[in-house]
């Protein structure tokens, strides 16, 4: 898959760019430009975006132009995702985006090496390929998507791993969400170390 992709992270397959408002996490109702990058080995089946998991359907971009463009928005705000992004190297993109004083987030399952320069971590693990253990104490926020109730459990078990200053969130999973959400009302108010994270950008039916 990423054997035509160079390892410095000048090309990367880029699947769509978009300008819109961070719909979920700590940075929700925030003006950000969304890069998503196609390749993923993950494989949740509950993705709202299976069609990223092939990097070859996605074409090789350059860095540099990605850059460019995001850089003509006013919200100095990029979120990488995906796909997995981590599976490319990002020392390269992110270098060159702070150069512009654009801030870099990322959203990651931590399945793969850190690499990039990370004004904001959001580590969202998956059951499917857990995080690496060198990359959560290095989560701004984590993120569990909460798809049956033994995710609540999952959820706990990494937050033992992240760092004091972590924002948690517990996420319903979209298709489920009339079920799950009461289940998360109650275990945060009886856990308040958790906060609820919803995906607004659905209710307000932009990207």
């Amino acid at each position: 898959m990423a054997h035509q992709i160079p390892a410095d992270g000048t090309l990367l397959p880029l699947m769509e760019e978009f300008y819109t408002i961070q719909g979920e996490g700590f940075n929700t109702g925030k003006a950000a430009y969304f890069i998503r990058l196609g390749g993923c080995d993950v494989g949740c089946h509950w993705c709202d975006v299976k069609e990223s998991w092939d990097a070859e359907l996605h074409p090789l971009t350059l860095s540099d132009d990605i850059v460019t463009k995001a850089d003509t928005f006013p919200g100095k705000a990029v979120v990488i995702t995906g796909g997995e992004p981590l599976i490319y190297n990002l020392d390269y993109l992110t270098k060159r985006l702070r150069e512009k004083n654009i801030l870099t987030f990322i959203e990651t399952s931590g399945a793969y090496p850190l690499s990039g320069e990370w004004d904001w971590i959001c580590l969202s693990p998956k059951k499917f390929k857990a995080p690496r253990p060198d990359i959560t104490p290095f989560a701004n926020e984590l993120k569990v998507i909460v798809f049956n109730k033994s995710d609540f459990e999952w959820a706990e078990k990494y937050a033992e791993t992240v760092s004091d200053t972590c924002k948690l969130y517990l996420q319903p999973e979209w298709s489920k969400s009339k079920e799950i959400t009461p289940l998360i009302i109650d275990y945060v108010m009886a856990n308040p170390k958790w906060e609820i994270s919803l995906q607004t950008h659905k209710y307000l039916n932009i990207p």
